[in-house]
């Protein structure tokens, strides 16, 4: 299914298809398909698999009101990839194991997969609604260096129609400098329909963010983020981060491990204080 999606993604960022309704449509229903065929797996997971899954329409009124060209429409399928084979990491619920688990529930699991590697998923509430958490995450992204200690900065660089961008991060050194200062650049979409919302991104190539001097260019993905309302409490917020990084280097395994569950335990914490700040009074 996904290399026949591809291929009509692909044909429709050709010009002299790109008028072709049908064609913009076929794809749109090919990309609907898969996401059904991944919500019917599981009977956990695929609730909100569902929600998510109407939004891949997107594709096709995005075309509808701007063409895009070959090199936006390449950006744009690498996004829809990530957030695909997210879903599909995240669905299987086997074979994942307990690396961490903080003493207010927050939890962080890992599993290893043949084609990806070791993959962690973060597991926490957060005391703020939907909206709230997601305008910080996505409406706010590029201020995120302002509240998480581990990233020095987030810089969108280009975006591709309403939920795609480009993005060039720097996170900063550990404790120590174990682990020297690195940067990504990403492609991020969101999808967000009714009460569930999905952030995905993978790593990608952009010819105006060549490799930085002083830090070593990493490469994540797929990754993705799931925000939920918490049943029966819709003014706290499910959080579910799944992590996929090569940090590139001479790093032991254990090191990395240590790394990138700890960040993610850092993260939550460092969220929920920026959350809970006072928001200043509108003048």
């Amino acid at each position: 299914m996904l290399p026949a999606t591809s291929k009509l993604c692909a044909a429709i960022s050709y010009r002299h298809l790109r008028n072709m309704t049908g064609l913009r449509r076929q794809a749109a229903v090919a990309i609907s398909q898969e996401l059904s065929r991944l919500a019917s797996h599981s009977p956990g997971p695929s609730t909100w698999i569902h929600q998510v899954r109407r939004r891949s329409s997107l594709l096709s009124s995005r075309l509808e009101e701007k063409p895009f060209s070959e090199m936006e429409m390449s950006y744009i399928k690498q996004g829809e990839e990530a957030l695909q084979k997210s879903l599909r990491i995240l669905e299987d619920q086997d074979d994942w194991k307990t690396e961490t688990v903080a003493g207010n529930g927050d939890k962080v699991l890992s599993k290893v997969l043949p084609d990806v590697g070791k993959v962690f998923r973060l597991e926490v509430v957060v005391d703020q609604p939907l909206d709230t958490v997601y305008g910080e995450l996505v409406d706010n992204m590029e201020q995120m260096g302002d509240w998480n200690p581990n990233v020095k900065e987030v810089r969108i660089l280009e975006k591709i129609g309403k939920d795609t961008v480009i993005t060039h991060e720097k996170a900063a050194a550990t404790p120590g400098n174990i682990v020297g200062p690195r940067d990504f650049v990403s492609v991020r979409c969101s999808r967000r329909r009714g009460s569930t919302c999905v952030l995905a991104g993978m790593s990608t190539t952009y010819g105006a963010m060549p490799e930085q001097e002083g830090f070593i260019r990493a490469e994540n993905g797929p990754t993705c983020m799931v925000l939920r309302p918490l049943p029966g409490s819709p003014s706290q917020t499910r959080l579910t981060w799944l992590l996929s990084i090569d940090l590139k280097g001479w790093l032991p395994k254990s090191i990395i491990n240590q790394v990138l569950s700890q960040t993610q335990v850092d993260f939550a914490k460092h969220l929920r204080k920026r959350l809970a700040r006072p928001v200043p009074a509108a003048c």
